[in-house]
């Protein structure tokens, strides 16, 4: 398989689900994957989407968020924990089969993570225990049209 960003497909432990996106324009899963769209637009597209959104995430200045210098392309499946609406609701905000930039932080001076997920248009940061247990909702936020 072959990838548009670079990555070698064959380290990767997703390689036996995954179509490649030289083959599927993008779409390794079936969904977009915002890093070949971003490398589809352009040499630097990438690194300056993901400038903008760090500091987009800066400028928040949440509480006992540690400093991050990057952000990694996530299966949705990976990042897609389930949280617990204030009416009771158990919702998922994300696409399995798409691709997102986000991280994993500790939150200072606790067991607890904070969790960044994005895409084009929608960024949130999620608060949780092990494994995405106990999971809420920081911020969801359209970050930018």
């Amino acid at each position: 398989m072959k990838s548009v960003c670079g990555i070698d497909c064959t380290k990767c432990e997703l390689n036996s689900t995954c179509h490649g996106c030289l083959k599927t324009n993008g779409r390794p899963f079936g969904a977009d994957c915002i890093v070949a769209l971003c490398c589809q637009k352009g040499e630097h597209a990438l690194s300056e989407l993901k400038e903008n959104l760090i500091t987009a995430i800066r400028e928040l200045n949440i509480p006992d968020m540690g400093e991050f210098t990057d952000l990694h392309a996530l299966k949705g499946s990976f990042i897609n924990i389930e949280y617990t609406l204030p009416s009771g609701q158990n919702v998922k905000f994300w696409d399995d089969n798409k691709i997102y930039l986000g991280n994993q932080l500790p939150k200072k001076g606790s067991h607890r993570c904070y969790g960044i997920a994005a895409d084009e248009k929608y960024l949130m940061i999620s608060e949780y225990g092990d494994y995405g247990t106990d999971a809420e909702i920081v911020i969801w936020k359209r970050w930018r049209e």
